[in-house]
């Protein structure tokens, strides 16, 4: 048992502050607030808090093509109208709009989690909490169901440089495609999404028999759901195939992506999930003692995702939050009762314990095709790829300025570690 965990938390206002227009179910804004609520709970005293670096072009390259990634870059709503063929192309429009700081917004959220892939590669973190990454749906040449830039793929291709076998977990109500296909085809990233499948729920993928192929068949493990399942028959589930996936696959690393959208009451969402039941998924797989990488995703109902994320950072730390919210900056969104609490969803509950059981049955039998902690030939760990980006204008911790200021002054984790001085002579990563 790890004595006390250290806790890497990544944030930067700008995130909050972008618009994806009216009437569009994502709101950035939901990241503010779960940051208000993280710092009105005191809970930023017992982390290092870190202003992620923008992702450089050349590092969303990794996965993405560069020629997509180039055109995420150029355009910008005033010019949009010039780019009808490459917006058909790449698959911006209703869902994956162009909005003002749009390149921007996705270096952010994907420098973060590559900053806490970083920092667990390192050593010098046991868990890396960056609450604006979890876009789990963006492919390599295309945006798809609000998601622009697979910052869960880089990170895992971060973790995989000191890892042989990453295992990438994922709760959000949709399924985890994006992430999924990247690593369809290997045994070094098993992916596990538990989530609504059916009624053409989207992304309509995600089915049990959807497995994997090639060196990568049966490292795709996906629990397909109904409505309306509540948290006694989700965590029982979640915790049986978890715990036979971690003793099968023994990963290195995990990646947990805590979509809020499973919640009961989420605008997009169908399931019956309390936070204390959302949040049992991350006591439970903080327990395997593992270097863990957590990220956001979706939810829509924009409070009670930053309750359940302020929460779930709360049991990261092991620090058990008072019901009655703290006075906050956004402390009348959460109103009238003013607790973290939420009620109980009243979505009947679709999932028999025969569907589940058979379900979990043909999960376990997947998993019995595999050989125990599949064997991977280790290449040497190549260098990490860093430009150089320093700030180091230091202000005076002491003086006082309003919160935004303060949060663009949160330490950047541009450091160099032990070891690293011959980064910027290698271009490539993976």
């Amino acid at each position: 048992m790890r004595s006390k965990d250290r806790i890497a938390y990544f944030y930067d206002g700008d995130v909050g502050s972008v618009y994806f227009g009216p009437n569009h179910p994502m709101k950035p804004h939901r990241l503010c607030m779960t940051h208000h609520l993280v710092l009105s709970y005191d809970l930023h005293k017992k982390m290092e808090i870190y202003r992620p670096h923008k992702a450089y072009p050349v590092e969303l390259a990794q996965f993405h093509s560069s020629d997509y990634v180039d055109f995420l870059h150029r355009i910008t709503p005033d010019t949009q109208h010039l780019f009808s063929n490459e917006l058909a192309k790449f698959n911006l429009g209703e869902d994956c709009p162009v909005f003002e700081n749009l390149f921007e917004f996705c270096q952010i959220y994907a420098g973060g989690t590559i900053d806490a892939a970083r920092r667990l590669n390192n050593q010098v973190c046991d868990i890396a909490i960056n609450w604006a990454g979890g876009l789990h749906h963006a492919k390599k040449c295309e945006a798809s169901g609000f998601c622009y830039i697979n910052d869960l793929v880089l990170g895992i291709l971060e973790l995989l440089k000191h890892h042989p076998r990453v295992l990438y977990i994922d709760i959000d109500v949709h399924h985890g495609d994006g992430v999924e296909e990247a690593f369809y085809f290997t045994d070094r990233v098993m992916t596990v999404s538990f989530h609504k499948y059916g009624d053409m729920f989207f992304p309509g993928t995600g089915d049990v028999k959807e497995t994997g192929e090639r060196e990568g068949k049966f490292y795709a493990i996906n629990v397909p759901l109904k409505d309306g399942i509540d948290d006694t028959s989700f965590t029982r589930l979640f915790k049986s195939i978890i715990s036979k996936v971690v003793e099968t696959y023994v990963p290195g690393a995990i990646v947990l992506q805590c979509g809020a959208d499973s919640l009961a009451g989420d605008r997009l969402g169908c399931f019956n999930l309390s936070i204390d039941g959302h949040a049992e998924c991350v006591r439970f797989v903080k327990k395997f003692n593992l270097p863990l990488l957590v990220t956001g995703g979706g939810g829509y109902t924009k409070e009670n995702v930053a309750r359940c994320w302020a929460v779930e950072t709360g049991v990261l730390l092991d620090t058990e939050l008072p019901n009655e919210i703290p006075e906050n900056e956004y402390i009348k969104y959460f109103g009238p009762e003013y607790s973290l609490r939420i009620p109980n969803g009243h979505i009947e509950n679709l999932n028999s314990k025969s569907y589940l059981g058979t379900i979990k049955m043909q999960v376990f039998e997947n998993l019995r095709c595999i050989q125990h902690a599949p064997g991977v030939q280790m290449q040497e760990v190549p260098p990490d790829f860093y430009i150089p980006d320093f700030d180091e204008d230091e202000q005076n911790p002491d003086e006082r300025m309003d919160q935004h200021t303060q949060d663009k002054h949160i330490q950047r984790d541009d450091e160099y570690y032990e070891g690293d001085h011959d980064n910027d002579q290698n271009m490539e990563d993976v």
